[in-house]
């Protein structure tokens, strides 16, 4: 059952189409990530979900109800993770955790998040005294506080170390068990090929691939070999010895335009170990998401729809 639903949404400002009559749905108890470069509309998109942005015209349902006309009734089901801000600088963890709890009928309790989310012994610094990642973590905790059903996440993971990623993550997973509906926008797709159930990528302000990981990595798969080693490698030669034409996508990364035979993997190995490269990353016929999402954006070369009529809103 579709816990997010939206048909036909387009959103603009001025001139600019920043969404452009996208439909997609999340469906409840799964984690839904929303991705796409810098301008693709994924925050317009999901201030629209939260009901703090008006579209010009599409249908919306969030938990069964109206982001805009039921929005009073919406904020006791949903949790925003906002990805900056929303404490202020002299208020303390405990205490900020404590004033959101209050709001909520059921909530969960503030001590036992705080430790889920990996903040033991921060309860009473304020906010300015905690890290950048620490108030990530925080932030997770407020949205979190008051059982959701459907959770919008702005890049959890954004300036957290390792561990505390890992805290993030289990807390997220931990949402999906127990039913909630989570959509996240964020950069790290090593962690959306680990977390998400459903991936929607955005490009100027339009959907251009939707699906889960497992079919987006799948899906138009090409016969080449992909593997890391040192930036500046002489690709020229590297083609000769291997019979098969090799870039540098970016760098470090490197395409070999040619079937992951054993003979040519074992030439290229072999072409590596002459010249005393390390090897890191060897995939043949597989690819990353992050490799599906680059070649994506690149074929839609980040541009947007030209201007057009405004069209009169419909709910």
């Amino acid at each position: 059952m579709a816990a997010v639903e939206v048909h036909e949404l387009t959103v603009r400002y001025g001139d600019t189409i920043a969404v452009d009559g996208i439909s997609f749905e999340a469906q409840a108890g799964q984690i839904t990530a929303i991705l796409g470069p810098n301008g693709a509309g994924k925050t317009t998109t999901v201030e629209v979900l939260e009901g703090f942005r008006r579209p010009l015209a599409g249908r919306i349902s969030v938990a069964g109800l109206d982001p805009i006309a039921d929005h009073a009734a919406l904020t006791r089901r949903m949790g925003v993770m906002l990805q900056s801000g929303g404490v202020g600088p002299g208020v303390r963890v405990l205490e900020a955790l404590r004033h959101t709890a209050a709001l909520y009928d059921n909530s969960l309790d503030p001590r036992t998040l705080l430790e889920q989310v990996g903040l033991n012994g921060t309860e009473h610094r304020t906010w300015r005294q905690i890290s950048g990642g620490e108030q990530r973590r925080l932030a997770l905790a407020l949205a979190l506080v008051g059982r959701p059903q459907v959770a919008f996440l702005d890049e959890p993971g954004s300036g957290v170390d390792p561990q505390g990623r890992l805290a993030i993550r289990e807390v997220v997973a931990g949402l999906r068990d127990d039913g909630v509906t989570v959509v996240l926008t964020t950069h790290d797709l090593d962690e959306v090929e680990k977390l998400a159930d459903h991936v929607v990528i955005l490009d100027g302000g339009r959907i251009v691939a939707a699906g889960s990981p497992a079919q987006l990595m799948t899906a138009g798969q090409s016969d080449e070999v992909r593997f890391g080693a040192p930036p500046g490698l002489d690709a020229t030669a590297l083609a000769q010895r291997i019979g098969a034409p090799v870039h540098e996508g970016a760098p470090g990364e490197y395409v070999v335009a040619a079937p992951g035979t054993p003979a040519l993997v074992a030439a290229l190995t072999a072409w590596l170990a002459e010249h005393d490269l390390p090897l890191a990353d060897l995939r043949a016929g597989r690819q990353r998401l992050e490799d599906v999402f680059l070649r994506l954006v690149a074929e839609g070369s980040f541009t947007r729809p030209e201007p057009r009529r405004r069209r009169r809103g419909r709910r």
